[in-house]
């Protein structure tokens, strides 16, 4: 029977040191362990309701009993599917600098620090004057994420239903690479005029109760390199690596 060759120290270093780091990165690469202090089950933050901001761009679209005067409120008519879904490529309604956006006939309307549900309900009842049984359908054009760094899809994803979480825009760009921290992910998010930076610990479950489960509009999420992919672009640490695979199989060769 032949004997295994773990007489030499390096080579029994080196297959030690691979063993113990399959075994830590495996537990690295799983989402949402559980923690001593963690139950089977756990409260999540409170949805996310978008506010609109100056800047937002917004699709309003009116009906009512007469669809030839309800056309009149309607000049991006053209930006409403059959189905009463939104085209992003078609401009909207731009909030100006003063936080207003001005309607036909109605004029100029505050929105502002209002959710769409609430400027829905303020136009039904401005419209009544001019419609018989309005309705109207108010949704975010700009309403989009940023993905960048290690994932499988790094892009600017549109949100069409106004609410995301950070697992939902993960896996739509493809998920994390092997490569990616879990346990650092950062969320630029802009708040009041200035850059806040938070950060997700995305293998821990505490992640369903953060404050950036929910993204909000104009989110960048940027999942950070792992170490190892940094030390395989350092060329000394592909040499080191190169030169101890070499001496390796000289070593199993000579045994």
């Amino acid at each position: 029977m032949a004997k295994i060759p773990f007489r030499n120290p390096i080579l029994f270093g080196v297959l030690f040191s691979l063993l113990l780091s399959a075994c830590s990165n495996e537990k690295s690469l799983v989402n949402f362990q559980k923690t001593n202090k963690n139950q089977d089950t756990i409260s999540i933050t409170t949805a996310y309701v978008p506010k609109i901001q100056t800047g937002d761009i917004l699709s309003i679209y009116v009906n009512s009993l007469s669809p030839e005067a309800s056309s009149f409120f309607n000049p991006y008519k053209a930006g409403v599917t059959s189905n009463g879904s939104t085209d992003n490529a078609t401009s909207g309604y731009l909030v100006d600098a003063s936080g207003d956006i001005e309607l036909p006939l109605v004029g100029n309307i505050r929105v502002t620090g209002h959710t769409t549900s609430q400027v829905r309900d303020t136009l039904k009842v401005l419209l009544k004057q001019y419609l018989k049984e309005p309705t109207v359908l108010v949704r975010f054009l700009n309403f989009k994420i940023s993905l960048l760094g290690e994932v499988a899809k790094p892009n600017v994803y549109n949100i069409p239903n106004e609410m995301i979480t950070l697992p939902e825009a993960l896996s739509m760009a493809g998920d994390l690479t092997s490569f990616a921290r879990r346990d650092s992910i950062q969320i630029i998010r802009d708040v009041n005029g200035k850059k806040e930076f938070g950060y997700v610990n995305l293998t821990n479950r505490n992640v369903f109760s953060s404050p950036y489960y929910y993204l909000h509009a104009n989110d960048l999420v940027y999942v950070k390199p792992s170490k190892i992919k940094a030390r395989q672009n350092d060329r000394s640490f592909q040499f080191v690596t190169l030169g101890i695979s070499l001496l390796s199989l000289i070593i199993i060769i000579i045994r």
